[in-house]
């Protein structure tokens, strides 16, 4: 008896592993999270609006977003979409650009205790990155994140609160060499949660990108601007596919970085992501792990759904 139902619930087992194989196989958005997209209301003009992304999500079939914004915070906007999009996990967080202060650990502190606590993501610089990799060459104000080799000491207390909120730490667009020195010192604050934002873009090399990983980083690929159809480097996603293999699909995360005007819909370029990246040999396993369970296990969620 014990034998035969010993294999009934592996049957039940097998036929519920079939049954989502040919889920996402059929949609391969399915239960997909958008770690990094960019929603109206902005300074620039988006394609699409915080309940309206959250709403096309849901229909896709997504699992999740996550509203990212250069210049405030994006908890209250997360909130509010999941009030009026239920059956969508929608998160928000804050970018420290001069606009909130730069380095500055209040604002990460509210940001966490916004009602609904769906403000999950702190970056570093981005717009006001010391590293000028996006701006023209001249004067301008930035906000450093490394002086000396080490983290500037502003920094101590932001990783403080986002280890006591279990928050995640991204890097923003530090350099590479930037994040080999913030990575270690916010793993001995407490911070489990590190990603290195589309560290490729900003320059990473593979044996940055596995040092970062061996730390502990999760490594981030965006399809904006890799996988657009103007995309400089035409070889981007294929880079992107081998350096996936070589570190593990344990490390990494893909998301679109889109909603831009004039730019593909997000779930548009993820899909495209996704087809592109399995052209060029990634299995539905490394698919799964990268835009389903990683980001999952980042966010706090259950990864056995």
């Amino acid at each position: 008896m014990l034998k035969r139902a010993g294999l009934v619930f592996v049957g039940l087992l097998l036929a519920n592993l079939v049954w989502a194989q040919a889920s996402t196989d059929a949609n391969p958005l399915s239960g997909v999270i958008d770690f990094h997209c960019h929603t109206g209301p902005d300074v620039t003009a988006r394609a699409i609006s915080d309940i309206e992304f959250a709403k096309l999500a849901k229909k896709e079939g997504m699992r999740g977003i996550v509203l990212k914004n250069h210049y405030f915070m994006t908890a209250d906007r997360a909130q509010i979409a999941m009030q009026e999009v239920p059956g969508i996990e929608v998160f928000g967080g804050i970018v420290l650009n001069r606009s909130v202060g730069g380095i500055n650990a209040e604002a990460v502190r509210r940001m966490a205790q916004f009602e609904g606590h769906r403000g999950k993501v702190v970056w570093l610089p981005t717009v006001d990155a010391e590293n000028g990799f996006e701006h023209a060459a001249g004067p301008r104000q930035f906000v450093s994140v490394v002086k000396d080799g080490k983290p500037v000491p502003e920094m101590a207390e932001v990783f403080q609160v986002i280890a006591k909120n279990n928050l995640v730490f991204e890097t923003g667009h530090s350099t590479p060499a930037e994040s080999l020195i913030l990575i270690p010192a916010a793993k001995a604050a407490g911070v489990k949660n590190i990603v290195v934002t589309h560290a490729m873009l900003l320059g990473a090399t593979l044996d940055q990108m596995k040092q970062m990983a061996a730390m502990g980083a999760i490594i981030e690929f965006c399809f904006q601007p890799a996988g657009l159809p103007n995309a400089k480097d035409k070889g981007a996603i294929a880079n992107y596919a081998n350096v996936i293999k070589t570190i593990g699909a344990d490390h990494v995360i893909i998301d679109s970085d889109l909603g831009q005007k004039n730019n593909p819909l997000p779930p548009d370029g993820l899909r495209a992501f996704i087809a592109a990246l399995k052209s060029k040999g990634l299995s539905e396993h490394d698919i799964d792990l990268i835009a389903r369970q990683n980001p999952a296990k980042l966010l706090g969620l259950d990864q056995s759904k």
